[in-house]
């Protein structure tokens, strides 16, 4: 073997394991594989880094028509009326789980396929990085001349001298440092792997808590009206709407309760940004179990209240109106707070006041009665253009109502089917007409009354007005984990990226001449012009242990001519 291929050889020893990445092994040529070779091949592709980066690509592009497209876990009504509203594409849609995307056949195939690569890419990576922190750093390389990185000096100390302060320097400035033969070898950086390790751990962390918060999490929204019975107590039949996870029991629901005793809104009354809420502020009183103490909290947006380990977030907010609804006889068969839902920036309300068991006609027969509602909290004034609100606070508060009514049934509250409870579906029902014929209907301040035709009754909308916020209580098991796993991703993410793995070598020997003989090179896994600088800085330590010698003097020049010695009594 020549010389330059025996340094070759040692070179590629030496710059050996910088990395604990897997090596990429070139297809062989020869007879094809079996069942088990092709098994071995499928394998290590699956684990390669390459792939784990594909799978993670294509994980979050799956995701993507989760966030378009209505999904049911979500939202069924959304879903249902997506689905009317496009009939070509439902098909499609469902032929690919796009309505049910996370828990899709082949969401779940790639989430499964990426837990299986960084689990396999993993683990014997972690078991070569352990390796390396039990070995010894790599010998000096023949040449140390062929290395990026090279310094040289000649100096008067002996080479064991020079030897044992390049170690204890090198050790002082947190190398690993090993002496062998005529060199020390160190190394430094190995926080880099372990930083790309804790990254793609930390992935699998993050994978772990989502599938966690997936199997095991509760979500439900409630709609509370502000003082005396508007309350909330956290079991499953007090919910407006509730979704889990498929591993959730309803045994699991934190037991407390709350009331919403007063919301306090507050927007800016001038300049571009009017109107612009300011706070939104729940006031609420909770208690923990069955016959916990009472306490006050303020809930604001992105400011939950915990208890015992559920987060009620505010999530909305809305007007209700007080209403009393009177039969004929004056007897009164509804009163309270009817929250209307927002439509508009500033607040413009739409609902339904719904009358469904207590009324008698004139007759003396059992009808239902519905008005269709609409709510400004700001009006504009008679003759100042539609009936929208110009402010989202209650400063000239408006209601508008139309009144409707019917056999008993007609509402369709006790089909059993699903309706919205802000919609009034006036399909069975007949309208009451004013003395022109048409549509009885009226717009009223606080104190007003709307009298219903031929005796029928009325309805008044008092000067009471309530507000109603919206909460979602929800418990996500997983997020702690998630967070957990986030922060070690991003620190393994810098520790990767700003350490800088390299290797030291230090030489020293006799020369032909007695003086003993310097040498210093560096290598990098990267070419880096921090390599050098460092390597400067850490020959010029050691050069103030060894100085530099000083040149020998060059000797006097033979001549080949004979010295002229002048003759007796020359020059008289």
């Amino acid at each position: 073997m020549s010389q330059s291929e025996t340094d070759e050889r040692e070179l590629g020893a030496a710059g050996s394991q910088l990395s604990t990445a897997p090596q990429e092994d070139a297809p062989a040529a020869g007879p094809s594989l079996g069942v088990i070779g092709w098994a071995r091949w499928f394998w290590r592709q699956l684990t390669s880094m390459r792939v784990a980066l594909i799978l993670l690509f294509l994980l979050s592009l799956g995701s993507i028509p989760g966030s378009l497209v209505p999904q049911t876990s979500v939202d069924e009504i959304k879903v249902r009326d997506f689905k009317a509203a496009h009939e070509t594409l439902t098909p499609i849609y469902e032929k690919l789980q796009l309505f049910d995307v996370y828990s899709s056949v082949w969401f779940s195939a790639i989430y499964i396929l990426l837990f299986v690569s960084l689990i396999g890419c993993i683990v014997p990576r972690t078991w070569q990085f352990v390796g390396q922190l039990r070995s010894r750093p790599p010998r000096a390389p023949g040449r140390l001349t062929r290395l990026p990185a090279y310094a040289t000096w000649r100096t008067e100390a002996e080479p064991e001298q020079v030897r044992e302060a390049a170690l204890a320097m090198l050790k002082k400035r947190r190398f690993r440092a090993d002496a062998t033969g005529n060199a020390v070898a160190a190394e430094k950086g190995y926080l880099r792997e372990a930083g790309n390790l804790l990254f793609h751990i930390a992935l699998i962390v993050i994978l772990v808590a989502f599938a966690v918060g997936q199997l095991f999490k509760s979500e439900g929204g409630k709609l509370v009206v502000e003082g005396a019975g508007g309350g909330f107590s956290n079991t499953l039949t007090q919910y407006d709407n509730f979704k889990s996870g498929s591993l959730f029991d309803i045994d699991d629901l934190a037991p407390f309760s709350f009331e919403l005793d007063k919301f306090v809104a507050t927007y800016e009354r001038n300049g571009p940004q009017k109107g612009t809420p300011r706070t939104y502020e729940a006031h609420v009183r909770y208690a923990e179990g069955a016959d916990g103490k009472d306490k006050k909290a303020v809930v604001e947006v992105n400011k939950p209240l915990i208890v015992d380990g559920s987060k009620v977030y505010l999530i909305g907010h809305g007007f209700a109106p007080v209403v009393t609804v009177k039969d004929g006889k004056g007897k009164v068969v509804f009163t309270g707070a009817v929250p209307l839902l927002p439509i508009d920036s500033n607040a413009t309300s739409t609902g339904a006041i719904k009358v469904p068991d207590g009324y008698r006609n004139a007759k003396g027969e059992k009808e239902q009665l519905g008005f269709n509602a609409f709510f400004v909290p700001t009006f504009a004034g008679d003759g100042k253009g539609q009936m929208f609100s110009q402010f989202p606070a209650a400063d000239y508060p408006v209601l508008a109502l139309s009144a409707y009514h019917g056999s008993f049934g007609s509402l369709g509250m006790d089909s059993g089917l699903p309706q919205n409870v802000y919609q009034l579906n006036t399909d069975k029902m007949k309208e009451f007409k004013d003395k022109n014929g048409d549509l009885l209907k009226k717009r009223m301040v606080p104190g007003e009354t709307m009298e219903l035709p031929d005796g029928a009754g009325s309805i008044t909308y008092e000067k009471e007005l309530k507000e109603w916020a919206t909460f979602q209580v929800s418990q996500q098991p997983g997020n702690d984990l998630a967070l957990l796993g986030a922060a070690a991703a991003l620190a393994g993410l810098v520790g990767s990226l700003f350490i800088q793995r390299r290797r030291i070598w230090v030489r020293a020997s006799r020369g032909a001449d007695g003086v003993t003989v310097v040498e210093m090179a560096g290598l990098g896994r990267a070419e880096s012009a921090k390599l050098p600088e460092e390597l400067a800085e850490l020959a010029a330590l050691l050069n103030a242990e060894a100085p530099t010698a000083p040149e020998p003097e060059p000797e006097p020049e033979e001549s080949d001519e004979p010295d002229v010695v002048p003759a007796e009594g020359a020059g008289k």
